[in-house]
């Protein structure tokens, strides 16, 4: 398991993303729709690349549904996970876990051995959450088990004992006592450690008392005996007594990690240079040996251990600014459901209540009510496998368009959708194909460049992907692009993809009878019209047959533009 522990595959399997099209992210508005989730950058481009990513294999979607749903029922979890990992996070990215070297020093070794005890109660923590909280996805489920048996099967425990024997604890080191031979030039040739000790020298213990003694023949010692109390600590003495005077750790005494410390010769070419780097050098030439040896075993079980939690960071991050948002935006009155998933061989959709997650969104930005955006219902089938969609202009085609994409991403992401409920065939791919801008038609002209991209855009699909063409080969005259949409849903009906196919052309709606006549294929073409009352718009749609004139007629009536009234107001009647 600990190889394949993942939040967003369960083990064993293989997600099988691809990546979303670029045309496809610029045109569901992805950029757009993770820039309120963070306003740190970096989480936001992860957020992005995340959902750019798209899996059409239902136990892979339904595991992430799990861990989604198990991560936004529980509030105190997302936050105590999110700041536990964050401290994993720290310790593999600034400790010295994997950062080791030869040439280990007493210093390093204090600081790994706080690092080992910081991440020992990391991993008890998470466990404690995980425990703590009904989970019920297998994703959720498996990470407690993989922390369980870190301490549980490899041997957590004794590496705990062993952590609590071995661990100095850094704050209390304030100061070291240095024994220093020194030759007729007064440069160091040997040092050793005296004690470690849990308070600082001052100035005045220390230099000015040196000095002091340097002037006053009668203070320096004949020997190295110093009131009783300047001995070096060496392999093998007694190391009993060390703990008077300066309030002193008694490190030497209880930790066995100091018991090589002896005497270590000063190299000839180091005794003219800087003190603290020469004492330093000889600190670690005492230790080197006992600290390699512990290094060598605390990398191999944390340099695992970190790695393969700390790397379901991002995915916690991905569930967790997300699951934050949606709960806030529930809590303003926007509902969201878990997505339900079906066969992909049946391709279908059942969609109620569905919005635009992009203009939910402003809404909730805005602080505008959620009862103002206009919800719909819609269905793919084997009799509604194919939309021409018709109505008024800026009637709401393109944002029902957009909100079935935005629908299926969503939901394959693992995430909740905008709807009362939402139950669909997994997409193996999302195809978007919207008018270009001018600037990218020089070569071919707009005409050209949408047959070009279209072209390029059914090669890439299948059965099971997901279509969604806005005012697509409208660019030219009627005669024109009529004869190649025509086509292009013809041979779609074949493919049996679910494309919602929004038009002002319905002469193409209403030839479906006539198109869904041909052979081939086992999906059919319905008309999808978006209503409208006396030239208001409703920004509802249904299944029914075109207006025929794109409610023009209402709209011309509304603002006194028709024929008739136009003549009347001339009195040309």
């Amino acid at each position: 398991m600990e190889d394949n522990l993942s939040l967003l595959c369960p083990p064993g399997k293989r997600a099988h993303e691809r990546e979303l099209p670029e045309a496809t992210y610029h045109d569901l508005s992805v950029e757009t729709i993770c820039e309120p989730l963070s306003k740190m950058e970096p989480e936001r481009a992860l957020l992005r690349r995340m959902m750019a990513r798209i899996s059409g294999d239902p136990d892979v979607i339904r595991y992430r549904c799990d861990v989604f749903e198990d991560i936004l029922r529980f509030p105190k979890l997302r936050e105590q996970m999110q700041k536990l990992l964050d401290r994993v996070d720290f310790l593999k990215t600034y400790g010295s876990f994997d950062k080791g070297s030869d040439a280990a020093g007493v210093w390093e070794l204090v600081h790994r051995l706080d690092e080992m005890d910081e991440y020992i109660h990391c991993v008890e923590a998470i466990y404690a959450v995980l425990n703590e909280n009904a989970i019920s996805s297998e994703g959720l489920l498996n990470l407690k088990e993989y922390v369980r048996n870190l301490y549980e099967d490899c041997g957590f425990s004794e590496l705990k004992k062993d952590i609590e024997n071995l661990k100095v604890d850094a704050a209390k080191v304030k100061s070291v006592t240095l024994g220093v031979n020194l030759n007729d030039r007064f440069e160091p040739v040997e040092t050793g450690i005296v004690s470690i000790n849990e308070k600082p020298f001052t100035k005045s213990n220390v230099i000015a008392n040196f000095c002091e003694f340097l002037n006053r023949k009668d203070d320096v010692q004949p020997d190295t005996e110093w009131n009783g109390n300047m001995t070096f600590r060496t392999s093998g003495m007694d190391l009993e007594g060390a703990t008077e005077t300066m309030g002193r750790v008694g490190l030497m005494r209880a930790n066995p990690l100091f018991a090589a410390a002896g005497m270590a010769r000063v190299d000839d070419d180091s005794r003219g240079g800087d003190v603290i780097r020469t004492l330093d050098r000889a600190i670690s030439a005492l230790l080197t040996r006992t600290v390699k040896k512990l290094k060598s075993v605390l990398s191999r079980h944390v340099s695992v251990s970190t790695h393969t939690i700390s790397a379901l960071i991002p995915e916690f991050l991905f569930y967790i600014r997300w699951a934050e948002y949606i709960e806030k935006m529930e809590a303003a009155g926007f509902h969201f459901c878990k997505p339900q998933i079906l066969e992909p061989e049946k391709r279908e959709m059942r969609a109620k209540n569905l919005c635009n997650m992009k203009l939910a969104q402003s809404f909730f930005e805005k602080g505008e009510p959620a009862q103002e955006i206009v919800p719909n219902d819609l269905d793919f089938d084997a009799e509604h496998r194919i939309y021409i969609l018709t109505g008024a202009n800026r009637g709401g085609k393109t944002t029902i368009t957009q909100a079935v994409g935005l629908a299926f991403l969503f939901a394959q992401s693992g995430l909740y959708v905008p709807a009362e409920s939402f139950a669909f065939s997994p997409a193996d791919n999302i195809f978007t194909h919207y008018p270009a801008d001018e600037n990218q038609t020089m070569d071919l002209g707009r005409l050209g460049e949408e047959s070009s991209r279209f072209r390029d855009l059914f090669q890439a699909a299948t059965s099971r992907s997901l279509l969604l063409l806005n005012e697509s080969f409208s660019t030219t005259s009627f005669e024109e692009g009529y004869f190649i949409a025509r086509d292009v849903t013809r041979i779609l009906r074949r493919l049996g993809v679910r494309t919602i196919y929004n038009t002002h052309m319905h002469k193409l709606a209403i030839e479906l009878d006539e198109l869904n006549e041909e052979e081939g294929g086992d999906s059919k073409i319905a008309s999808l019209i978006v209503e409208a009352d006396e030239g208001k718009r409703s920004y509802r749609v249904k299944v029914a047959p075109p207006g025929g004139k794109s409610y023009a007629h209402d709209i011309a009536e509304k603002y006194g533009v028709t024929y008739e009234q136009l003549a009347k107001e001339k009195s040309l009647v």
